[in-house]
């Protein structure tokens, strides 16, 4: 992926253009039957003063891991009680000894790509494959999808091809590209949970990406509505001058994308956030020589947050096969070194949770054939995995399930405001999964629920097994799906 050619405002791609997707969206009501309204829910008569209750040796409170009763009503949790309380349900579900109960994922960074690329993935698949693995919200990139979601009618859009697709509940970012700044407000408006802007090309014609001054310009109008920008940090400069990736040799893709790359982004990110006042938020670091300088600007005051994601926790450069194109993305594994530095980074607070970058794609753009890094597609899909990956090697250095739910739950509900979710409290939406922390699996590509049969962690061994996951006190059960869209400040 090089950098785009131009960056001119007026060459935005057309798919873009408001009334093209305006266009769009009355010949999508036109073509799709308008729907009969929907029976009156048959709710069983409440014999129980609860929905639903969960009884438990270990249920994930905000307290820790303890013995409780928790009673739902009306998808919200309502009652925490000691264990042998007597809590009555219409539904009660009495835990095994080997299960904990713990706060449904919220993941803050999945590539979705429908409508427009629906062969790479799609919102069924996608949250499908979130709620197989605890996840219970997700949050969908603007990119990748054609229109991208840089207008109020690509959002409208998105959002009318999402309905009663999702098996969790579904938010939305919008994207900041070149020529659309007053776009921005609407997109704000309308519920976008903040803005992407990448800092080089973004890999797809039709999103463009920022220079480091339009950026700037950026920020100033977004802090004036306390809006927050998410930051695709690479140096265009640096890739420009890096040796090309062309080939099978990942060491040769590696030295493509040089940690120079992502350290020149972020300290751009850094002083136009601390020159404007605004939220930023760095994604998918990769690069552990950032972590000094993202500590020394937290310390000073700037509102910017950072997430890593499980494939720079998990793998190495060192183990990555010539021709193994299933491990490419971008910003890339690195080294060993650097993944245990990216580990002490998570637990000293320098990087603030834990994210997919879900980004799959067909089996043919990522080139197997060939096993060729300059041709093939970068991106890993993982939403399904994420928790037991993170839990597998965070056992191995004696950090908590606590700790690696908050990493993966309530840190990212807050960044973006997630008022409900992330946490087993009163008040709370019923958002939960049964994880069986000491059971293990073999990852078999074909048995997970992502549209592509592809991932580099096929026939691995991973700890940890998520038997059910319920939204909003409803259990998934991948037939029938029940996700809510959700809006920012509305949850």
């Amino acid at each position: 992926m090089s950098p785009s050619a131009s960056t001119d405002p007026a060459r935005i791609a057309e798919v873009n253009r408001p009334e093209r997707v305006r266009a769009q969206i009355a010949e999508l009501r036109r073509s799709t039957p308008a729907a009969e309204p929907a029976p009156p829910v048959e709710t069983a008569e409440r014999t129980a003063p609860y929905d639903l209750v969960f009884r438990g040796r270990r249920i994930l409170t905000t307290a820790g891991i303890t013995d409780r009763e928790i009673g739902v009503r009306a998808g919200t949790i309502v009652a925490i009680e000691p264990y042998g309380h007597g809590l009555q349900g219409t539904q009660v579900i009495d835990l095994a000894d080997d299960e904990t109960l713990i706060p449904g994922l919220v993941d803050t960074h999945v590539h979705i790509n429908e409508p427009g690329r629906t062969d790479w993935e799609g919102f069924a698949t996608a949250t499908k494959a979130a709620a197989a693995g605890g996840v219970t919200t997700v949050i969908d990139m603007p990119l990748n999808s054609i229109p991208s979601t840089v207008n109020g009618p690509a959002l409208e859009l998105k959002r009318l091809v999402a309905e009663g697709q999702a098996y969790v509940d579904l938010g939305f970012w919008g994207g900041a590209v070149p020529g659309n700044l007053n776009d921005l407000r609407e997109l704000h408006d309308a519920g976008a949970f903040g803005f992407k802007c990448f800092l080089l090309h973004s890999g797809v014609d039709e999103f463009p990406h920022l220079e480091p001054d339009e950026l700037e310009e950026y920020l100033r109008v977004l802090a004036s509505y306390d809006a927050l920008m998410i930051v695709h940090a690479e140096d265009s400069r640096a890739i420009d001058r890096a040796p090309q990736p062309d080939g099978d040799v990942y060491a040769k893709f590696l030295a493509s994308r040089p940690r120079g790359a992502e350290n020149l982004a972020i300290a751009e990110v850094i002083e136009r956030t601390r020159w404007t006042g605004a939220r930023t938020h760095i994604l998918h670091l990769s690069s552990s020589d950032a972590l000094p300088m993202l500590a020394s600007a937290k310390a000073d005051g700037l509102d910017i947050t950072v997430e890593t994601c499980p494939h720079y926790l998990t793998l190495m450069a060192e183990e990555i096969p010539n021709g193994g194109t299933a491990y490419k993305c971008c910003p890339p594994i690195r080294e060993i070194g650097n993944r245990e530095q990216l580990w002490q980074g998570l637990l000293d607070g320098t990087i603030d949770y834990i994210a997919s970058d879900h980004s799959p794609s067909t089996l043919e753009l990522k080139d197997l054939e060939n096993g060729d890094f300059g041709v093939a597609w970068g991106g890993i899909a993982s939403v399904q995995l994420g928790l037991s990956l993170v839990w597998t090697e965070a056992r191995r250095r004696d950090i908590s399930l606590e700790q690696v739910v908050e990493w993966m739950a309530s840190k990212p509900a807050d960044r973006v405001r997630l008022r409900s979710k992330g946490r087993l409290a009163l008040g709370y939406d019923a958002d939960l999964a049964v994880f069986a922390a000491d059971d293990a699996y073999v990852v078999d590509a074909a048995k997970l629920h992502h549209k592509n049969p592809l991932t580099p962690y096929h026939g691995k061994t991973i700890s940890g097994v998520v038997r059910q996951t319920f939204v909003r006190g409803r259990l998934v059960d991948f037939e029938t799906p029940h996700g809510r869209q959700l809006s920012r400040g509305i949850d």
